[in-house]
């Protein structure tokens, strides 16, 4: 079999790619391990940036999008007893919008095969071939049955524990990392959200987030420990912890119930460079990892696929390789940006087993210095929506 480009991965953005390819006419492939069923399943956030929204409109899968989404203008910021809001847009002109990573995901696949597009599942062994020449290919078997698929290109969209970015050599690729020594305990309930807007609270007893899929089914989180794993904790156990952490006005007016989902996620920053090898060029979680907090992940993949995208059509269209050469360059430079922006929202809101007093009066003088200060609040709302590609 041979397409233009091989893409590694079925989530969102080898999805997402691959539809944009579609609409200007390039061919690709999709190779996902697991089902599309597993991949639905999984649960992520739901906070997309302007960039990510504008790249769903111009793949023709906005529609959904923008009759369920949920712009959000600003989000709240508690500290003890304080709260106070962060103003979108007030500051940027430009809200976010919630909408779950999963129905992002949806719409893709409705997409790829409302066009047709090639998406092979349950794909096992694969190996990609001279990446380094102008002839890459990817081997892979299904159900058993080796396969070869001939490209010119190759798009690694596998996440972190994918084949790609094992792919380029170690004497070429270098990797930064930070783990953090706690842990997300999310929850998944059909209860109506808190508030409308998301909590973002530190309190002595850990950090804790509000937030929301729609207008009946919320998502929680609390820090935890490393060791903890998700049977450790009951609905009621969670509930009790989760009001203790945010503010008491919100807690009062929490509506609990059953959890439908209840998993735990550690929290690390990780970055390989480059994101390009030959013809080979990384995407999204094969790339890099931001924590959770202030919700980069998707958005980070987005800007990736947004720069490989036109760095595609310029080759294809203009036989220029000119933006596929700046590929890993632009995208690396938003991506370290990402991750400051990640790093320092959660340096800000949690609490380390290892902050002495001293650390916790910086804390508390940093948090305040954001809630007086204009110039504080307009820079993390520029963050947070989303910098330009």
């Amino acid at each position: 079999m041979k397409t233009q480009v091989a893409i590694i991965g079925g989530g969102p953005s080898g999805l997402l790619l691959s539809q944009l390819l579609h609409t200007r006419g390039i061919d690709s492939v999709v190779l996902e391990r697991k089902t599309k069923d597993y991949v639905l399943g999984r649960i992520r956030a739901g906070v997309l940036e302007q960039g990510l929204v504008r790249l769903m409109e111009e793949a023709g899968c906005a529609e959904r999008l923008h009759a369920e989404g949920f712009a959000h203008d600003g989000t709240l910021i508690s500290f003890g007893d304080e709260t106070f809001r962060i103003d979108f847009t007030e500051h940027t002109g430009t809200p976010v919008v919630v909408y779950g990573q999963t129905e992002v995901t949806r719409d893709l696949y409705e997409a790829r095969e409302k066009a047709g597009g090639k998406i092979e599942f349950n794909v096992e062994d694969v190996v990609i071939q001279g990446a380094d020449s102008d002839t890459p290919h990817v081997y892979y078997t299904v159900g058993g049955e080796a396969r070869r698929l001939d490209c010119d290109f190759v798009a690694g969209c596998d996440g972190f524990h994918g084949v790609s970015r094992q792919t380029i050599p170690l004497d070429v690729r270098r990797e930064y990392e930070k783990v953090y020594p706690f842990g997300w305990l999310g929850v998944l309930s059909e209860t109506p959200p808190v508030t409308h807007e998301l909590i973002y609270a530190n309190s002595s007893r850990g950090f804790a987030l509000c937030s929301m899929r729609n207008e009946s089914l919320s998502r929680y989180y609390i820090q935890c420990s490393l060791s903890d794993k998700p049977e450790d904790w009951t609905d009621e156990a969670f509930w009790q912890e989760f009001k203790r952490r945010i503010p008491a006005d919100q807690a009062g007016k929490l509506v609990t119930g059953p959890t439908i989902e209840k998993s735990i996620a550690p929290l690390r920053s990780f970055v390989t460079e480059p994101m390009r090898w030959g013809r080979l060029f990384l995407c999204g979680d094969a790339a890099h990892i931001v924590p959770p907090t202030g919700a980069k992940g998707l958005n980070t993949a987005a800007s990736d696929v947004h720069y490989l995208y036109n760095g595609l059509c310029d080759f294809y269209e203009n036989n220029s390789v000119a933006g596929i050469d700046s590929y890993s360059e632009k995208a690396l430079k938003r991506v370290w940006k990402a991750e400051r922006f990640s790093w320092w929202f959660s340096s800000l809101m949690h609490r380390y087993p290892d902050q002495s007093e001293f650390d916790l009066k910086m804390q508390a003088a940093e948090i305040e210095f954001l809630r007086s200060n204009k110039a504080a609040q307009q820079a993390m709302a520029e963050n947070y929506v989303g910098l330009p590609y």
